[in-house]
């Protein structure tokens, strides 16, 4: 890390680190958002290393890296999570004008994606640096930027923003910034048949700004929905969907599904825990996930031939039992809920199970509460 101004930072990134981050690149509908996602991982990686470096050890992106490129593929912007609970966001540029920051609106507007701070990122692939200019709170971007329709974005001047990056961390500390998610507008609900007309229609590569072809509030929607976007990046990029969950327990997990965490078990019985009610399975899924700081598993178990389409989704904790309160909870695709879709604890339990029948075809998201640790909607497809 050097000063490349007296308030201003450069932050350095090797060429054999360019390198790696330029393969991990790759799977992109055209070279112009495969650029794109180029200079966000170089921006992402310079930031991240530099706040554990100096701030915040726990620094990580967001969302998690599994997930990232969905973004990158549709529009601008990375965003880092700190261990305190604040979020930057960083939009990346190639440009050496500073007259500028010019914030895309799914990084302001979409609630689970709007951050505290944004940060004003130059990047240099060829030199390997990334310069770090100036930053603004949410506030700052919406009441003092001017918001351009043509581009979906918010537009800060310069002089609006703090130049003096030192003083990031000061700003954070002194003067923390509330999470805007409680104060930002809620996106309406999309209909399933909507959703797949969007998807079909937007998910091919020869439409080149999808994010400028349907009303905001719509694309706002289908983006936070994150196995949409996953769903629409997918078909951009010409990359497999995932198979349902009958194949991953007859022909093994897939590459995709193994990167959000999950894996095939072979299992002879798998008792339910505190309900007393077993289920014979020679093979579930499971996949660790993490409340706060204690680790679970969630699985789910077939009852009965695969055929049938009964399944079980049940909550364990790696050791003790869950506390009072926690849920667990099914939905739709579109997020609907159905009878008898959550099990909520009474009391501290050893596990909480949910039973369902599912059509061919369909899809189930599940939900934990209190959330899990870098949960990200998944659409489970059976």
């Amino acid at each position: 890390m050097t000063l490349a101004a007296p308030t201003h930072l450069l932050l350095n990134i090797p060429a054999d680190v360019r390198q790696q981050l330029w393969q991990q690149s790759g799977a992109h509908s055209s070279p112009a958002t495969r650029w794109q996602a180029y200079l966000n991982r170089l921006s992402l990686h310079a930031v991240v290393q530099w706040l554990r470096e100096e701030e915040d050890r726990d620094a990580r992106s967001w969302p998690r890296e599994s997930s990232i490129a969905s973004i990158w593929e549709l529009t601008n912007g990375a965003a880092v999570q700190l261990s305190d609970g604040t979020r930057l966001a960083i939009v990346a540029d190639e440009a050496t004008d500073d007259r500028e920051l010019c914030v895309p609106q799914e990084w302001v507007d979409i609630p689970s994606w709007a951050a505290q701070y944004y940060v004003a990122a130059q990047v240099d692939p060829e030199e390997g640096w990334v310069r770090l200019w100036g930053y603004a709170t949410r506030q700052q971007v919406i009441v003092q930027g001017r918001y351009e329709a043509g581009d979906r974005a918010y537009c800060l001047d310069a002089e609006a923003l703090t130049q003096d990056m030192g003083l990031l961390n000061v700003t954070r500390e002194l003067c923390p910034v509330d999470s805007p998610q409680s104060v930002v507008v809620p996106l309406p609900p999309l209909p399933l048949a909507q959703i797949e007309s969007l998807l079909q229609r937007l998910g091919n590569p020869e439409v080149v700004l999808p994010r400028l072809t349907v009303p905001f509030q719509v694309w706002g929607a289908l983006l936070e929905h994150d196995g949409w976007r996953q769903r629409l990046y997918r078909q951009r990029a010409g990359l497999p969907d995932w198979r349902s969950v009958a194949s991953w327990l007859r022909e093994g997990v897939s590459d995709v599904a193994a990167q959000f965490g999950w894996q095939r078990l072979q299992m002879v019985e798998v008792m339910a825990g505190a309900r007393g009610a077993a289920t014979q399975a020679e093979a579930l899924l499971s996949k660790s996930v993490t409340i706060g700081d204690r680790a679970y598993h969630l699985r789910v178990i077939p009852q009965g031939e695969l055929s049938e389409g009964r399944w079980r989704f049940e909550l364990t904790p790696d050791s003790g039992r869950i506390p009072a309160g926690t849920t667990l909870r099914l939905l739709t695709e579109d997020l609907q809920p159905f009878e008898g879709n959550a099990d909520e604890a009474a009391t501290d339990v050893e596990a909480l199970f949910v039973d369902v029948a599912i059509a061919s075809g369909e899809g189930i998201v599940w939900e934990i509460s209190p959330a899990p640790d870098d949960y990200e909607r998944e659409i489970l497809r059976f």
